[in-house]
């Protein structure tokens, strides 16, 4: 009776009852028991120990060959993560000789572990909630960089030498609870290496960031990735979150977003049970139409409907250089860069076409054109503020600035950023066009882009070590007031803040952010609404060119890309215009 008494005390303070918790008996699925007849693959155990990714980890890991595998043709692959589960061996074994899933070699790996020196004295350090339920690309690079290529070394018994398909629609990835989210992260990282996924109980919580993942999800592009999620309704419900309610929110957003998601929701807790027994049909769901390409939907957010044209993608324009910055237009759509170490500027004209100028611009990192056609610089060299005519005369226009980025206004007002290095308060410059020189803010954290609001009427400013793009309300006189941290930028799990650099309007007044996640492009209210990832590298600087001024181009490193959207930038060498209101 005593015993029964203290069950039902610790049933309360966990927040469930007996009532609650189902007991969870699941039939069999065929799939997952030994058949006669069927070729059985087999399983070989590894250790993988020299990790630069996880440095000092060590960790064990399994490879499932199958009977019918011969390596004149590369296999596809899954890797599961938490070591050998679900029955996984078993049930390639079926779906493989059904012909429900292509030939696939399994990779099940245990999270690291780093040893402890004396395991008498001291604890090992635990790597998986670092390796799993973090956000950010390093467990995909150790997956793609060092397991797979430590996985290719080894044989099968009989001799058969191991190649792994290189393609992302080959390669699927899953897992449970913490190993769920991390199969997801991979994929969410590297689409173009991991198309499909599995999630068990995913751990969509506020562990290590797991909780951002919904609202990323909607905000983001679509990528090329099918995802089979499954939860139950007496999953966890702890300090971190609720699991349920998390994997619902997944589901709802992925949905919304355009993705190929399917689920199978039940009333089981947080274990193994319930996801055993789906695995098998979450793998024909997977593999359905397999080599049928995985391909990206198209989102229900209506921000990115207004922005983006479904089939119109980043196109390279150039690669090669050391370090571009500086892009912008000119009146007629040419759009102009700097490859910074260099200290020289190219064109892209109307037509694409990318060509090297002899101009003697000195090392400059902004740049911006003016309504009386000149190009202006800042100059991070000499600090000063330049400008160039049409046939290229050099004039100073201040001296003493060391700054990083300006924008000309209409009236001949320039504004320029000067950061003065992390660690410095950084100071915003008033350069009138009668040459005069103010200095109208300082105290900002690395003060970067600048770009003026269709009206000309305020100023945004981008602060590269925070999160923050700042806004002040520019005054009669051209000075600053009103200053507010406006709009909250996303940032990658491992950095400190969002690095935003390049900003530009477009016409209806919409905010575009070179940050390390891509462009964020923000309301007229701050938010943001859509997040537009690039190819590859970090963007740093982005305009509008092009004949109606409806393309963006995007520094990108050593690249520079370029995108054809439904809006059109806004010149601030024009006369100001103003736009419409804002949906509050």
């Amino acid at each position: 009776m005593k015993k029964l008494i203290w069950s039902i005390l610790f049933s309360l303070v966990l927040g469930t009852s007996f009532a609650q918790v189902p007991s969870e008996n699941y039939p069999d699925n065929q799939a997952s028991i030994e058949h006669p007849g069927v070729p059985k693959g087999e399983v070989l155990k590894f250790t993988f120990e020299n990790s630069k990714i996880f440095p000092g980890t060590w960790r064990e890991y399994w490879v499932y060959i199958p009977a019918q595998y011969k390596p004149d043709k590369p296999a596809c692959v899954y890797v599961g993560q938490d070591g050998l589960a679900l029955k996984a061996p078993t049930v390639f074994d079926n779906l493989i000789y059904q012909k429900e899933m292509p030939v696939t070699i399994g990779i099940f790996v245990n999270p690291g572990r780093l040893r402890a020196a004396n395991d008498q004295l001291a604890l090992d350090r635990f790597n998986r909630s670092l390796e799993y339920d973090g956000l950010g690309d390093a467990y995909a690079k150790f997956i793609l960089q060092e397991l797979l290529p430590d996985v290719e070394k080894q044989k099968a018994s009989d001799g058969r030498i191991i190649r792994l398909s290189k393609s992302g629609n080959d390669r699927a990835i899953g897992g449970a609870s913490s190993g769920a989210v991390c199969a997801f992260t991979v994929a969410w990282e590297r689409p173009q290496e991991f198309s499909r996924v599995f999630s068990a109980i995913g751990t969509y919580v506020g562990l290590r960031g797991g909780d951002r993942y919904p609202n990323l999800i909607r905000k983001s592009e679509p990528k090329p990735i099918r995802i089979f999620l499954q939860d139950g309704s007496n999953d966890q419900n702890s300090y971190a979150g609720d699991w349920w309610m998390a994997n619902q929110m997944m589901e709802r957003s992925l949905t919304f977003a355009g993705y190929e998601v399917n689920h199978i929701w039940g009333e089981g807790a947080h274990n193994g049970k319930h996801p055993t027994a789906v695995f098998p049909d979450a793998m024909r769901w997977l593999w359905k139409d397999y080599p049928k390409p995985v391909v990206a939907g198209i989102s229900a957010n209506a921000f990115q409907k207004d922005i983006l044209i479904p089939e119109e993608g980043w196109k390279l324009v150039a690669e090669g250089y050391k370090f571009t910055e500086g892009v912008v237009a000119n009146a007629l759509g040419e759009v102009f860069y700097q490859d910074i170490p260099n200290s020289k500027t190219y064109k892209v004209d109307t037509d694409g076409h990318v060509s090297a100028l002899n101009l003697g611009s000195k090392k400059a990192s902004g740049t911006a054109f003016g309504s009386d056609g000149k190009r202006y610089v800042v100059a991070t060299g000499t600090s000063q503020v330049l400008c160039y005519d049409l046939n290229d005369k050099e004039t100073v226009i201040a001296n003493d600035i060391p700054g990083n980025d300006l924008v000309v206004a209409q009236n001949g007002n320039i504004y320029v950023t000067a950061p003065e290095g992390p660690e410095k308060p950084g100071k915003l410059y008033l350069v009138r066009p009668n040459g005069e020189k103010i200095n109208v803010d300082v105290g900002l954290k690395y003060p970067n882009g600048l770009a003026l609001t269709p009206d000309q009427t305020q100023l945004y400013v981008t602060e590269s070590t925070s999160h923050w793009v700042w806004a002040y309300q520019i005054q009669p006189d051209g000075t600053l007031a009103y200053k507010q941290r406006f709009c909250w930028l996303y940032a990658p799990d491992i950095s400190d803040n969002s690095w935003s650099d390049g900003i530009k309007c477009d016409r209806q007044g919409r905010i575009y952010v070179a940050t390390n996640m891509g462009i964020q492009v923000i309301d007229q209210a701050g938010r943001v609404n859509v997040i537009m990832p690039l190819p590859a590298g970090q963007p740093s600087n982005l305009c509008f060119g092009g004949r109606e001024f409806d393309t963006l181009y995007v520094t990108c490193g050593n690249k520079i890309f370029s995108r054809k959207l439904r809006v059109k930038g806004v010149n601030t060498f024009e006369s100001p215009i103003k736009p419409d209101k804002p949906k509050l």
